[in-house]
């Protein structure tokens, strides 16, 4: 049984466990608003709340909300950030939805339930049609987002990589 959940106070030890594995496969952790830049769980959780609000715009962000995969046993498994809108950078490299599953816990369908719940949230905040991206060498992720209905609009060239833009019509 899985759970989407905000954030709280309760899950800092499981939260702890999760980042430091992310840290010890030396992956870079996505999405990048969990990375925890050496703060307190409790400066963590109140920075998620404040990027929920109109404040991110004077920082050149937009509102997003993050969210936890948990187990029963309240075991973070991934986490997912819902964007409320998309900004120019957004639209070319970010999309609505960031996600990232946990190192020890990948390849078992776990981005694909999470996406799937996190779908829901976006059609909350009135979100009709859900853009998403991957790199292109990404094929497990690009996976994750075609099983949600992903279509492929198409791929623009950075510097160092080639993104993935996926378009998700949520009815």
């Amino acid at each position: 049984m899985y759970q989407l959940v905000e954030p709280t106070l309760d899950l800092e030890n499981n939260f702890i466990d999760y980042i430091s594995e992310w840290e010890k496969a030396g992956d870079r952790i996505v999405p990048s608003a969990t990375n925890r830049c050496g703060k307190a769980f409790s400066e963590l959780i109140r920075e998620w709340c404040i990027d929920k609000t109109n404040a991110p715009y004077k920082k050149g962000f937009v509102p997003a909300s993050l969210y936890f995969l948990i187990d029963e046993h309240k075991k973070i498994l991934g986490a997912i950030q819902v964007r409320h809108e998309l900004n120019e950078s957004l639209l070319d490299y970010g999309g609505h939805i960031g996600y990232g599953i946990r190192p020890s816990e990948r390849r078992k369908g776990l981005a694909t339930k999470m996406l799937a719940m996190a779908l829901e949230k976006a059609r909350v905040l009135g979100i009709q049609r859900v853009l998403i991206t991957c790199d292109k060498n990404n094929r497990g992720s690009a996976r994750t987002i075609m099983n949600n209905g992903g279509v492929l609009e198409n791929e623009i060239a950075h510097e160092d990589r080639i993104t993935q833009r996926y378009w998700i019509q949520l009815d």
